[in-house]
């Protein structure tokens, strides 16, 4: 009799174990990457099925592509499958020419190179800066266009990966369905109008599973405001990389309290970015548990920073430490670390924390 219970509960043992669900250790993450451009643009995602896009390279000088080069092969990526342009400052767009030349780049996405200086500054400098960028070596060059998504590889048929551009060249998509009337929108306000290539700005929303993650390149005011308005086609996201910088003519409190995020990162400078205004918004907005940064502010103190252990770097002259994003393969988690110090915290999405 015993042996014959015992039997009975080894069999519904086993069959408990097969139809529950399979564990996900060791199975590709989505991971993003914030590199120590010395205050220009430059994140790297490595998506599950180990496809690289590259938003921004930085300036045209050292340190930007070496680093950049150097965060995708440590992630094991040998080529940057899709470079994303959001905009055409130096700070942005340098450092494409010199990181082609140190690994192969596929597909170049872009708002269209523009024959004069878009903000009508020094054409004969603009076009001496842009140069190496219209030369360099690459597979394909494509205008974005808002609305349409990049085809990236499934890794997982259950749970999508999709990059989706939601603005560029100040127009910005509403699609019927995605999100409703933005009850924020009334206490809109405006700034002075922004005649700079950072209005034109490409805007891009990263989901996998129910993780989110928005990247505006330098996106001002009034675009940002128009982006969310009346209709917040985006939603809430969980992280929100921090606008052009952290400058405070952009990071409008009404994207901030529109997109709501849990986490915010900023590709600060030891000495751009990083406004004392939008420090102050982003630790007014309630849904923001930790604000990261690349650099110390060394301009200013506590008003211009985070805390200590949320920041990469430290000091002016420093090893150009990044902040990694890595998203557990369910799409429910993900964790914030900046390895260099040892530093890692986890958070649930916000979807999930929602719950069905």
């Amino acid at each position: 009799m015993k042996t014959r219970v015992y039997v009975v509960w080894l069999l519904a043992l086993t069959c408990l174990s097969l139809s529950a669900p399979r564990a996900r250790a060791g199975e590709p993450t989505l991971d993003i990457y914030w590199i120590d451009v010395e205050g220009g643009g430059g994140t790297l995602i490595i998506t599950p099925a180990r496809q690289s896009i590259l938003i921004d390279t930085g300036w045209p000088w050292a340190p930007s592509a070496a680093r950049i080069r150097d965060a995708a092969t440590n992630a094991g990526v040998r080529r940057i499958d899709y470079l994303i342009l959001t905009h055409f400052h130096v700070d942005h767009f340098g450092g494409a020419a010199p990181l082609a030349a140190l690994m192969p780049i596929g597909t170049v996405l872009d708002n269209g190179i523009p024959e004069l200086d878009p903000d009508g500054d020094n054409d004969e400098r603009f076009l001496t800066s842009i140069k190496p960028y219209r030369e360099f070596k690459a597979e394909r060059r494509m205008s974005i266009q808002p609305g349409e998504t990049l085809p990236l590889q499934q890794a997982d048929a259950a749970i999508s990966i999709s990059l989706r551009f939601m603005g560029a060249r100040q127009h910005f998509i509403h699609p019927p369905g995605m999100g409703g009337p933005n009850s924020l929108c009334a206490d809109a306000t405006r700034q002075e109008r922004d005649t700079s290539d950072n209005a034109n700005s490409a805007v891009s929303l990263l989901q996998f599973g129910s993780f989110k993650f928005y990247d505006g390149g330098d996106l001002t005011w009034n675009m940002e405001g128009d982006l969310v308005c009346p209709t917040n086609s985006i939603g809430r996201v969980d992280v929100y990389q921090v606008d052009h910088h952290g400058l405070d003519i952009s990071n409008n409190p009404l994207l901030i309290r529109s997109l709501a995020p849990t986490v915010s990162v900023m590709n600060n400078g030891a000495r751009k970015g990083g406004a004392k205004a939008t420090l102050a918004t982003l630790r007014s907005v309630s849904s923001i548990q930790t604000m990261y940064q690349l650099h110390r502010d060394l301009r200013g103190g506590s008003e211009y920073n985070t805390d200590d252990q949320y920041i990469a770097n430290q000091e002016e002259k420093c090893e150009g430490n990044y902040i990694k994003c890595s998203v557990d393969p369910s799409g429910k988690s993900y964790t914030i670390s900046i390895p260099a110090k040892g530093f890692v915290k986890t958070y649930q999405t916000r979807m999930a924390e929602a719950g069905p």
